[in-house]
Order: C-alpha cells, then structure tokens, then sequence
C-alpha cells in the first residue's frame, strides 16, 4: 500500500470537530511560526528553509487537502472529459471525479482519487516555492499560480493518456498504462515545471563574487566593449 494512501487513510479517521481544528490549526500555525523565527534569528538558513517548506506542507496536508481534494479531482476530471468526448474514447462524470471508458470487450470506469487528484505535487510545488528565495514575494506569487495551472494540466492530460490506452487495449492496459506510462509521463511534466522555475533560475541569477549571470545578461554591446577597453 503506497505510503500516500496510508496518510490518506489514517487521515480520514480523524474526524474532530470544526472548533477543535481551528484549534489545532492555530496552535501548529504558532509552533511553526515560533521555529521560523528562532532559525531565522540565529541566521540558520538551512534549518529555516527545511522547516518552512516542511512544515508549510505539514499544514496543507492536514489542512488544505480534505478540502481541495475533490474539486481538484473534478476539474481534472472534466478538463479530460473534454477530450474524451470529442474523440468518443471514454465520458467523464466530473461531479464525480469518474471517467468512463469504452473498451472493445466492455467498459471500465476510473476513479480520480486523493493520489489522482494532483493535490500532493501542487501542495509541494507552493512549499518549495514559497521559501525559495530567488524570487520576489510578488513573483513566488505568480508562479504559484502559474504552476497550479500547469500541474493540473499535466494531470489532465496524464488521465487521458490513460483512459485513451484503456479503449484502445482493453482493461489489461489498465496496469501498463497508469503504473507506468501515466506515471512517467507526469513525473517528466514535474521535472520540466521544477527544472524552469527553480534550476535554471537560481543558475540565471546566481552570483559569484562581483560575477552575475543576470548582469552579464543585461549588459549592452556598448558596455561590453567599454570593458574589454579598460
């Protein structure tokens, strides 16, 4: 049993009610708060990065995730559906987070759950990128957006890819195409998003003593031949 289920599961049966999850909320937000700025005092960036990001993405998980988890499934599921029922491959009952696919032998339904849903990598994506500090508040904010776009598109098109192999071989796909084929095509997608946003960012923008990538980018013709004059 994948470790996602397992949280997902252990989660589910904690059903407390809504005063003592505020409660709670509050208690962790202050915890969490409170170890920033000790680590941020003593200028331990490591730390502070470690347990912004982590902790960051501890709250979404207990937070955010019941919440987030079927819309997103649903938006998923009916921006699939859109290419399902042009091509008449399969039929999505987006309310539901259910594709139905059409197959020679019979039919097969999917069901777009927690995993599925995309909510996991957009939930560490916001935590990477939100103490990742290339980037201006203003611009974090942006490719925030920008990348809970792109991850939901990317999912989209990874149950497509699905639901497309299903019709055309049949249940006994089933495995080949999400195991493998859907999983490898929308960890690639993530590489892609991570590889531009925050690889080639930071290389863009690093500096190494008076030496900038940005600064060396920006320079003009006439400032490039002022300098190999002096």
């Amino acid at each position: 049993m994948p470790i996602t289920s397992r949280i997902s599961a252990f989660l589910s049966t904690i059903n407390p009610s809504s005063t003592t999850k505020l409660i709670i909320f509050i208690v962790l937000v202050v915890i969490w708060l409170l170890n920033l700025r000790i680590f941020y005092k003593v200028k331990n960036q490591a730390a502070f990065i470690t347990i912004g990001m982590g902790g960051l993405f501890i709250l979404m998980m207990i937070f955010l995730r019941p919440i987030a988890t079927m819309p997103l499934a649903r938006i998923v599921a009916a921006l699939a559906g859109l290419f399902g029922r042009v091509t008449g491959f399969f039929s999505a009952f987006f309310k539901y987070g259910i594709i139905f696919v059409e197959t020679a032998g019979g039919s097969m339904t999917l069901q777009i759950d927690f995993e599925c849903s995309g909510i996991i990598e957009i939930m560490v994506y916001i935590a990477i990128l939100a103490f990742f500090k290339v980037y201006t508040i203003s611009e974090r904010a942006i490719l925030s957006a920008v990348g809970v776009i792109y991850i939901i598109l990317a999912n989209a098109l990874r149950i497509i890819i699905i639901a497309t192999m299903i019709h055309f071989g049949g249940e006994q796909m089933y495995y080949i195409a999400h195991t493998y084929v859907g999983r490898i095509f929308f960890y690639a997608a993530t590489v892609v998003l991570y590889f531009y946003v925050f690889t080639k960012s930071q290389v863009v923008r690093m500096k190494v003593g008076s030496f900038s990538y940005d600064k060396e980018k920006t320079d003009t013709p006439k400032e490039n031949e002022q300098k190999e004059d002096k």
